[in-house]
């Protein structure tokens, strides 16, 4: 069966190509390269041993869209392409909702045309926007508070819409938490562009000794430390649940919503000690003033993700800080030197 992975060549797109080829599905990747290197696909065959075919292109080019459709005998897409900086998104919103939302109307019309109607969507917690109540929800208010989470939610309801109006449709809306780590391997892992926006590859980059410092946004919040709590986790654990969300559509039609997190949260202090006891270095940071829009504490219920796709986390806080720590120490400067 082939699969066509949109941003395949991404954090999460690579680790999930891992995963569909170690289970023996055939992969297509479509990526422009924009926030990606083509050097971490031959990482994902270096780590599997297996061979797939690559598109370079732009998802709003519903015509190069088209062709691949048009050579590929594609079953069913996980698609993950798409801009992701929330910071970013308030600066250039209309670049967001253009790539987002149009790129991903593209991409249902293409599939339309050749009716292909089973599609893993790539969701964000984002779209919980400032809900108090801990943990989150699949049935509770959504009220994203960005242009990056809005655009989210708005995919959402588009493909909710969808479905009304052709029940043909399989989708799964997959809501990730915050994903952290990298492939056991140390091959495979997270290379952002320029200054990292998360915590993980910021921390390792201090701790590497390529950033002074990192700034903790906040310690004034109502947790046990002060700092804001969060659910991470692990990117591999995150894979394999698109793999389990894409074998239960397979077979399934309708909108089935799930939160992919593992329902514990850390303080942002209690990752630094973890991170440090991995790397056997000091993380120097400073307190800063809270960012807007920011929450005390977020984590998922995963209870619906356990019940209906048998899935749940396997890999701890210990875990995310060794795979990071060990990818970072392996590849400095990320995938730039394999270029």
């Amino acid at each position: 069966m082939k699969i066509l992975v949109t941003g395949g060549a991404g954090y999460i797109g690579t680790h999930t190509c891992v995963e569909l080829l170690q289970a023996g599905y055939e992969v297509v990747v479509a990526d422009n390269f924009s926030n990606s290197k083509p050097a971490a696909l031959r990482k994902v065959r270096e780590v599997t041993g297996k061979d797939f075919i690559t598109y370079e292109i732009d998802i709003k080019d519903q015509a190069s869209l088209t062709t691949i459709f048009s050579e590929q005998d594609i079953e069913a897409v996980i698609h993950f392409a798409g801009l992701k900086a929330v910071g970013e998104s308030v600066e250039v919103p209309l670049r967001y909702y253009q790539n987002n939302i149009s790129g991903t109307i593209n991409l249902c019309e293409v599939m339309e045309q050749f009716n292909v109607k089973k599609l893993v969507f790539s969701s964000s917690a984002t779209v919980y926007g400032l809900l108090e109540r801990v943990p989150f929800c699949e049935n509770d208010p959504l009220q994203a508070t960005n242009p990056y989470g809005q655009t989210k939610l708005i995919c959402e309801q588009m493909l909710q819409d969808l479905f009304i109006s052709d029940r043909a449709w399989g989708i799964a809306l997959l809501r990730y938490f915050n994903p952290v780590g990298a492939h056991g391997s140390g091959i495979i892992g997270e290379d952002p562009n320029g200054i990292p926006n998360n915590l993980f590859p910021y921390m390792s980059q201090v701790a590497v000794g390529k950033l002074a410092e990192l700034s903790v946004f906040g310690n004034d919040y109502d947790t046990h430390d002060g700092t804001g709590v969060r659910d991470y986790i692990h990117v591999v654990d995150l894979a394999s649940g698109h793999l389990k969300a894409l074998e239960r559509i397979l077979h399934r039609t309708g909108v089935h919503t799930y939160n992919l997190g593992t329902g514990k949260g850390y303080s942002v202090l209690e990752m630094i000690r973890a991170f440090e006891n991995a790397s056997s270095r000091e993380i120097p940071y400073k307190i800063v003033k809270r960012r807007a829009g920011d929450i005390a504490v977020s984590y998922a219920d995963p209870t619906k993700a356990k019940r209906e796709l048998r899935w749940s986390t396997e890999r701890d806080i210990d875990d995310m800080c060794k795979d990071t720590w060990q990818w970072q120490v392996k590849n400095p400067n990320g995938f730039e030197m394999t270029e």
